[in-house]
């Protein structure tokens, strides 16, 4: 929907305040901040949106060929790019990026051409100043097999955690959904969702979703 996945939209607390930071940081001055951001926490906890967040400011801001895409996506494409002999062109488009924003970079693990080729072009847009952004749902160094030198690369930037919102959050989590939605849930329903469901945004908003469509129907 239109205005989703923006910093607007992000529900700040406790749990998400630090990332939030770092990630309008290198949204406002990209490449010089933090390069790169590492962004990193349990599944649902909003990462994807903070990059997407970025994705949408870089673009606003005028910088163009902002590539944004899931780690499987980028190891799919350099595959098949492999199998065509269409290497050159894949290199091209990777390494010529405005800004890279590649989300759930912890399914590198194990892929060890998938891994060199990303090293090579993390340090072509370093190089060149261009701004990079990852998440995973864990520390970099908590990543198995990865590569001492991409390890490093990770490392020379900043890592920034997000924690399971508390219960405050989850309440204007579950009342920014509801208005985004054109509804007024009444106090005591979101309460009850919020006290349910304590360590997963996404079904925060999908039990909302839910709710609102009962509602309808009835």
């Amino acid at each position: 929907p239109p205005g989703r996945h923006t910093f607007a939209d992000f529900v700040i607390g406790t749990s998400n305040r630090f990332a939030h930071a770092a990630a309008q940081a290198v949204a406002e001055t990209p490449g010089r901040s933090y390069n790169p951001l590492f962004i990193y926490g349990d599944v649902g906890l909003g990462k994807t949106h903070l990059l997407q967040a970025v994705g949408h400011r870089l673009q606003s801001a005028g910088i163009s060929n902002v590539i944004a895409l899931s780690c499987a996506s980028f190891t799919n494409e350099f595959i098949a790019a492999l199998s065509s002999k269409k290497i050159d062109e894949f290199r091209t488009k990777y390494r010529k990026a405005g800004a890279l924003l590649i989300d759930d970079i912890q399914f590198l693990c194990d892929k060890e051409r998938t891994q060199e080729e990303f090293f090579h072009t993390f340090n072509s847009l370093h190089i060149s100043q261009k701004q990079i952004v990852l998440s995973s749902d864990q520390p970099s160094t908590d990543i198995p097999t990865l590569k001492d030198h991409l390890l490093s690369r990770f490392a020379s930037g900043l890592e920034a955690r997000i924690d399971a919102p508390t219960f405050e959050t989850r309440l204007s989590i579950l009342g920014d959904c509801a208005q985004r939605q054109g509804r007024d849930l009444p106090g005591e329903i979101l309460t009850y969702i919020a006290s349910t469901i304590q360590n997963n945004v996404r079904e925060l908003e999908a039990a909302v979703t839910r709710v609102v469509g009962l509602s309808a129907l009835s």
